[in-house]
């Protein structure tokens, strides 16, 4: 998902709006560099073709030399002073002399608007990069200034490297609390306790999600009328298509230890329908995970005292995390909600998942994804 957004280096503003404060500043961070970067190499790739050697330019012949000027102006000025060997056919020779002056003078006039065409040519190309080298001293100039910026992203990094200590003592405590459940087990001792973990096997496929009335449903439900989509129908087909390919073999919005859709898990669902089912709730720490209904990922929703706050989930290395710097990697979705349950999700520490957000139609918004 990420990589999406710098490719193309622009973000629907709605799914801008869903970003927190500090997801967007770190996605400003990141766009940042990728600006500059795309600079560096424009420029680099222009200093190597600027020191590739430029071919000589041949030298023009001359039009008229000048003695043949001297004679062909005496023979027009001065016609009675000619030898009596030239006066022989005065016509033909004049006729003669008339279109070399001619012929040189176009070739003239021809050179004058040539060298007048390559002048202008080569002060627009000074004017352009004129241009781009002062937006580069601009863009520098506001990346140097901007104080306030670098105070808050050094503040985003502290309590990056604050939680990615609390995972890692949360991993030992975990690892510690293993090794001596298996040493309780009648003695067993581990055989390789050096060996080099593998990277896991994806799960099978899982069955069909278990509904509580599967024969009260249709085949093909009908969408939510009520439900107005900003977005195209190829857009939505391609997300389902990308759920139904990548995620349903990771077990994505199933529960953790069951074959039954979990309970804060939803379809693809708009901001607006989300805020309305958080606030129906009214308990702070309540939660759903939904579909983005924009880009391939997922979208958590949670109602803390000062309102409802929209998180990214990004799904793109077959792990979830949050969108940022260094975020805690969880194998499954249920996975992250089990370990925000006690940790919270930002460094100020409000947004704990407590309430999972269910279902209130009386027609799951996830049916089309697990037809």
């Amino acid at each position: 998902m990420l990589k999406q957004i710098l490719s193309e280096m622009y973000i629907d503003p709605d799914l801008l709006a869903e970003l927190s404060e500090e997801q967007k500043q770190i996605l400003f961070f990141k766009m940042r560099e990728e600006q500059i970067r795309r600079w560096k190499e424009r420029e680099a790739a222009m200093e190597r073709k600027e020191s590739l050697p430029v071919k000589p330019r041949p030298k023009k012949g001359k039009l008229i030399h000048v003695s043949s000027v001297d004679v062909l102006v005496e023979q027009l000025l001065y016609p009675c002073l000619l030898p009596t060997t030239r006066m022989l056919s005065p016509s033909s020779s004049s006729r003669n002399i008339q279109q070399m002056l001619a012929d040189s003078i176009n070739r003239m006039k021809a050179y004058a608007f040539h060298q007048k065409k390559e002048s202008m040519k080569k002060k627009q190309e000074e004017e352009i990069n004129q241009i781009e080298e002062e937006r580069t001293k601009q863009i520098c100039k506001s990346w140097k200034e901007d104080s306030e910026w670098q105070a808050s992203l050094r503040k985003s990094k502290a309590a990056d490297e604050k939680r990615r200590s609390l995972a890692k003592q949360a991993r030992e405590d975990y690892k510690r609390l293993s090794l001596g459940a298996q040493k309780g087990r009648g003695g067993e001792r581990l055989q390789s306790p050096l060996r080099i973990p593998q990277k896991p096997k994806r799960p099978p496929l899982p069955p069909k999600p278990q509904f509580l009335n599967p024969g009260a449903y249709p085949q093909k439900p009908l969408r939510n009328q009520g439900l107005v989509r900003t977005v195209s129908s190829s857009a939505q087909e391609d997300i389902i298509r990308w759920f139904k390919e990548e995620q349903l073999p990771l077990r994505a919005g199933y529960q953790k230890t069951s074959d039954t859709i979990a309970p804060w898990f939803h379809g693809i669902l708009t901001l607006k329908k989300a805020n309305e089912l958080l606030l129906s709730t009214g308990m702070p720490g309540s939660f759903l995970i939904r579909v983005s209904e924009r880009i391939k990922g997922y979208a958590l929703s949670h109602l803390s005292e000062d309102g409802c706050k929209h998180f990214l989930i990004d799904a793109s290395a077959d792990a979830y995390s949050f969108l940022g710097v260094d975020q805690l990697q969880h194998a499954t979705l249920a996975d992250l909600v089990e370990y925000h349950k006690e940790e919270p999700i930002t460094s100020l520490g409000k947004e704990l998942l407590l309430y999972p957000c269910g279902q209130q139609d009386q027609l799951p918004d996830y049916l089309e994804l697990f037809e």
